[in-house]
């Protein structure tokens, strides 16, 4: 079995987020860069598995530049067998996923799997976009996924239950939550990850549709107010007047 799986970057939960440029970029410095989990617990760790189970290979692929070469070699450490990065800068999804899918459409890959979405956008674009892209089935949310021959089985939870479906590889499918368990690098995996292979690979001629304009920090929270549970005049009318609530 041939798996793609699509990763990118996000920043630390811990990082300072900030802005520059009149708010229209992201303030880059002494920012930590990961792996996006969504990718890395759930889609890679998932792909892992089922080349475990059925052999093959994993592949990683990421649209991104040389300093993005540092998360690449954080998911072959886990246990990629190489890593392809098409060499420029990620810019919106419409991009992200056209820029995959003319590397992905001679690639013969049997399953391509992304994580639900970035943690830092939250757009859940790309795996449906690249999916029609290649004009292939696409199932998202995906909590459950196993293979048999040809046919994979996934599941997904919906409102009020799970639904179940049924399809024909190859196919895009975006993993979330329950997908899989994270993995954490060994020694080992560390040290193999240095010698694969890593390909850098020009950027397609895609048109870039979207562009940011500026970006706005959510506003600062208000200070708690403690209210005496006996006291219920004074919570109905700051419900009232202040939170505007009721």
């Amino acid at each position: 079995m041939k798996i793609l799986v699509c990763i990118s970057k996000s920043p630390d939960t811990t990082s300072k987020i900030a802005f520059i440029d009149g708010d229209s970029k992201f303030d880059e410095n002494g920012v930590q860069y990961i792996v996006n989990p969504y990718d890395e617990w759930y889609a890679l760790v998932r792909g892992l598995e089922l080349k475990e189970a059925n052999g093959g290979t994993v592949t990683i692929c990421t649209v991104g530049q040389a300093a993005d070469d540092a998360i690449m070699r954080k998911a072959l450490a886990i246990g990629a067998d190489d890593a392809v990065r098409i060499d420029t800068e990620a810019t919106d999804a419409y991009f992200v996923a056209m820029q995959i899918a003319a590397y992905a459409k001679d690639g013969g890959y049997d399953l391509i799997l992304t994580g639900k979405e970035t943690i830092n956008y939250n757009g859940s674009q790309v795996g449906g976009m690249l999916a029609e892209a290649l004009d292939l089935p696409f199932v998202s949310l995906a909590s459950k996924l196993d293979i048999n021959g040809s046919t994979a089985t996934i599941e997904r939870e919906v409102q009020g239950g799970v639904q179940t479906a049924e399809l024909d590889l190859p196919a895009v499918i975006s993993c979330a939550k329950g997908m899989a368990e994270q993995r954490i690098p060994n020694m080992r995996g560390i040290m193999a990850a240095r010698t694969k292979p890593l390909n850098i690979i020009p950027a397609a001629d895609v048109l870039h549709l979207t562009s940011f304009e500026n970006y706005d920090l959510p506003a600062a929270k208000s200070v708690c107010k403690m209210i005496d549970p006996e006291n219920m005049d004074e919570l109905v009318e700051l419900l009232h007047n202040e939170a505007k609530v009721i």
